[in-house]
């Protein structure tokens, strides 16, 4: 057993059996003043006030929180780790002046990406992407959703999902695997786009579920990507062979993406940077978790999701980082919730709850992960001495972390 002792404040309570945080619940994190917890087995065992702490035995190792917080670690459900190399050229396009939309109609963005992956070795995508799994956890994330999607090609598709799951079974984070082979038309459908749809729906789904690659189903449902229509076919595919739909929807236009995301009850709807009270009004009395991308819209000058309206109208909101080399690189979840906080209006609580508890949920891990909850996987971050959780955004390049416990 550890016991986790001398800790000034233990944050992020949350009762056995609560899965996710809506309306007024954001504005909720339970705390513990001058706590203890103890693991068992890489459990959560218990917690409480320091005056109960059990007194250690010859094999139990104490760890010293020395007047720091205890929190969960970030729970990342939007991201594209597995890729190869970097798009700094791209970045200076856009510096110059270039949208993302020009950049993508100029074969660039994703299929730029989707070139390198194919030229790269699964050994050696394996390595970069872990290289980034590991810098992740050093800035307190403890489970990660991986995408596919720089692949295009039933080969480097599977290429790519080979790589995640090897992720999953070496890294100590938790890991989920999406399959996102609608991230855009590979090179050699364009103008094909139907084609290609039936590439994904015939041949690279059933070729990921015979291999048993993905958790989840998402596709880019946007302006100049795949119509509701296409998205409805690969999303029902999907679910046919056991895959969970989640989408990218409204980065660039109102696309009836987070409707089609309701329809086939996605576990998340993500980016939602363009919406409109009719996105709001689907998502109510839904199972479906509104998921924002503030890192996307920082880098990409692109306005922000409307955080507060959804939470107003009785909504839960998540937060994710979307790092990615083209439009977000950066997983650090900890500048996500100083985004959410500093552009989107959120309360540090709320923040918090966004970045934690409810991107777990958004991620389909919300029963093991994101909350101190006894019996949860203890994936916990032991911070500096801090005066409030608002800290944690307030001061968001300051190191803040003394132990990350996974």
């Amino acid at each position: 057993m550890k016991i986790i002792k001398n800790i000034r404040e233990l944050v992020g309570i949350v009762p056995e059996g609560v899965l996710r945080k809506t309306g007024s619940q954001m504005d909720e994190v339970v705390s513990i003043q001058d706590a203890y917890l103890t693991i068992d087995n890489g459990l959560i065992m218990d917690f409480g006030k320091k005056g109960e702490c059990p007194e250690a035995g010859d094999s139990d190792e104490l760890i010293d929180a020395a007047g720091g917080m205890v929190m969960p670690m970030f729970c990342d459900s939007h991201t594209h780790i597995c890729h190869a190399g970097s798009r700094e050229r791209e970045f200076i396009d856009k510096i110059n002046g270039l949208s993302y939309e020009e950049i993508a109609a100029r074969g660039g963005g994703i299929l730029n990406s989707a070139d390198l992956l194919h030229e790269t070795s699964e050994e050696a995508l394996y390595a970069q992407t872990m290289e980034r799994v590991n810098e992740m956890i050093g800035k307190g994330t403890g489970a990660i959703e991986i995408k596919s999607g720089y692949g295009l090609t039933t080969v480097d598709e599977l290429k790519m999902l080979r790589v995640i799951k090897r992720v999953k079974e070496t890294s100590p984070a938790i890991i989920k695997a999406t399959f996102l082979g609608a991230h855009a038309v590979g090179r050699a459908y364009t103008g094909r786009t139907g084609e290609y749809v039936s590439l994904v729906c015939e041949q690279m789904i059933p070729a990921v579920a015979s291999e048993g690659l993905a958790d989840y189903v998402d596709v880019f449902c946007d302006d100049g990507f795949f119509t509701p229509a296409q998205t409805d076919r690969i999303l029902e595919t999907g679910e046919r062979f056991g895959l969970v739909p989640k989408i990218h929807a409204n980065e660039l236009a109102c696309s009836g993406g987070v409707q089609v995301g309701v329809a086939h009850a996605a576990l998340s709807v993500d980016h939602l940077e363009r919406t409109t009270a009719a996105e709001i009004e689907a998502l109510k009395g839904t199972a479906t978790m509104p998921t924002m991308l503030p890192g996307s819209s920082f880098f990409l000058g692109m306005p922000y999701g409307r955080a507060k309206d959804f939470i107003q109208a009785g909504l839960g909101v998540a937060l994710a980082s979307d790092y990615n080399p083209g439009s977000s690189p950066s997983g650090d979840m900890r500048f996500v919730m100083a985004l959410g906080c500093v552009k989107m209006r959120l309360t540090p609580d709320q923040a918090f709850n966004a970045c934690t508890l409810n991107s777990a949920y958004a991620m389909g891990i919300s029963d093991i992960a994101g909350s101190i909850t006894r019996g949860k996987r203890a994936n916990l971050l032991i911070t500096k001495p801090l005066s409030s959780i608002a800290t944690i955004p307030y001061s968001y390049q300051t190191p803040f972390i003394r132990q990350v416990v996974i």
